[in-house]
């Protein structure tokens, strides 16, 4: 009789589903964290003036596993475009996807701004700041409606930005950017070539293939370490951003994250809800991403995350999700270009005392609607705030006035940019009937996304053809 080896080996003792859930393992990173803020502040600065060793070491963790997460980007979003547009062949309805997408993209944009304009016109969170405690300033960039076409030309095949910033010393520190959407457009390039190409480019094809599953392995390590990253970030927000503006503007503070909890529980659920769809399946399979988006202030940052939950989780093709998110992630931002400028426009008016028209009010929604994608591939909320106030005429050292506190709002912002650049592409593929149902009931078992990192994702299944 033949004993395999695995019979012979000591049976390993699972862990409670508790303290083996990655969920809980991020809420545990997330308290853990706001202690650490807490005694980083506690301690106060460093003898020099600076942070304290704590709070510098929570700063130094944090950025390291953003970066992690940011350097996944590129080669995630180039080879799974490149493997998409590849299978091109097969499908017949990817213009109808795109149409919709963009489609839904307006819709949830224009309810997310209209709340913002309800919110502010009835809280009135400019007649309430505290005016000595404020201080108007010009903002660093400009976001301009010429940005979305310059941007979509790619410098060079990554996409990638070499900037220098020179510090007191005089000593100039060199740090690359990489911008989304020329990425995207460069892999859609290459993707269509190879598909052109026919047989010649089967070789190509799969070593593209090979180059993704390699990715996305990795990518499953990074993301394991979700709960240090997160102890790391929002503890450093807890230690660096309490200070005594946030009383000056609470009523702003209040409005923003009023509307963003609408928007993420009320909003989305019933858009889910109405295309038959479980709410709490949703919430589920998204959670680990907004998690992520809300302690890393970073939609760029977790997008690696995001489309891994769109497919393996929420049940939509890699086909579509490797296009709609990465989309998304540059045009679809319902938190920063939604509510927040329209807020914030709504408050600087009031602040100086200005009364808005109507045309005025219209063109905010204008701007939110379509003005995103004006400033894709740039980072931070203050570029889009500044193309709305420009267009309005309003004075942009208002947005001097809400710097202090623009961290704080930024976690909240994020979080519901990611839960809406995974919503839209799920109900699109509900909607088509390309959505792998089974995949979004399936029971998540405590894991970031439901199928194995390295296997194929369930997703992947149904193709795009059918409609």
């Amino acid at each position: 009789m033949t004993v395999h080896a695995d019979a012979l080996a000591p049976a390993r003792k699972k862990l409670p589903w508790w303290l083996d859930s990655f969920s809980v393992q991020v809420t545990a990173g997330l308290v853990l964290g706001i202690g650490a803020g807490a005694a980083a502040a506690a301690i106060g600065p460093a003898a020099d003036g600076g942070a304290n060793w704590l709070a510098r070491a929570l700063d130094t963790t944090g950025h390291a596993y953003v970066e992690l997460l940011t350097a996944a980007v590129v080669p995630l979003v180039t080879t799974a475009i490149i493997s998409s547009i590849s299978n091109l062949r097969r499908v017949s309805n990817a213009a109808r996807l795109a149409a919709q997408t963009l489609v839904w993209f307006a819709i949830t944009a224009f309810i997310a701004v209209s709340i913002g304009l309800l919110l502010g016109t009835v809280l009135q969170p400019g007649h309430h700041a505290v005016r000595g405690a404020l201080q108007a300033g010009e903002p660093s960039v400009v976001g301009s409606w010429s940005d979305f076409l310059v941007g979509l030309i790619p410098s060079n095949y990554l996409g990638v930005a070499l900037s220098g910033r020179a510090n007191h010393g005089g000593a100039v520190t060199y740090a690359l950017h990489f911008n989304v959407l020329q990425v995207i457009v460069v892999a859609a390039a290459l993707g269509i070539a190879a598909l052109k190409v026919g047989d010649k480019a089967r070789p190509f094809i799969a070593l593209n293939e090979s180059l993704l599953s390699i990715v996305q392995k990795v990518l499953w390590w990074i993301i394991r370490l979700a709960p240090i990253g997160t102890l790391a970030l929002i503890g450093h927000a807890v230690a660096a951003y309490g200070t005594p503006t946030l009383a000056s503007l609470v009523w702003f503070i209040a409005a923003v994250y009023l509307g963003l909890a609408l928007v993420l529980f009320v909003v989305y659920p019933i858009l889910v809800r109405s295309h038959g769809l479980s709410i709490r399946k949703y919430f589920s399979g998204v959670w680990p991403a907004v998690q992520l988006g809300f302690v890393s202030r970073s939609s760029i940052g977790t997008l690696p995350l995001t489309q891994q939950v769109t497919e393996r989780n929420l049940g939509v093709p890699r086909a579509y999700a490797a296009f709609a998110v990465p989309l998304g992630t540059t045009t679809k931002m319902d938190g920063c270009a939604a509510i927040y400028p329209a807020l914030a426009a709504l408050f600087v008016a009031q602040f100086y005392g200005i009364d808005l028209s109507l045309l005025q009010y219209v063109l905010i929604v204008l701007v939110s609607v379509v003005g995103s994608a004006a400033t894709a591939g740039m980072t931070g909320a203050v570029v889009m705030l500044t193309l709305t106030l420009s267009t309005l005429g309003l004075p942009l050292q208002g947005v001097g006035l809400l710097l202090a506190i623009d961290p704080v709002l930024d976690m909240a912002r994020t979080a519901v940019n990611v839960a809406g650049q995974a919503l839209v592409p799920t109900i699109v593929s509900r909607r088509e009937g390309i959505l792998d149902v089974a995949v979004y009931n399936a029971e998540r078992h405590g894991v970031p996304f439901g199928a194995d990192a390295g296997a194929p994702a369930p997703a992947d299944v149904p193709t795009l053809e059918a409609a």
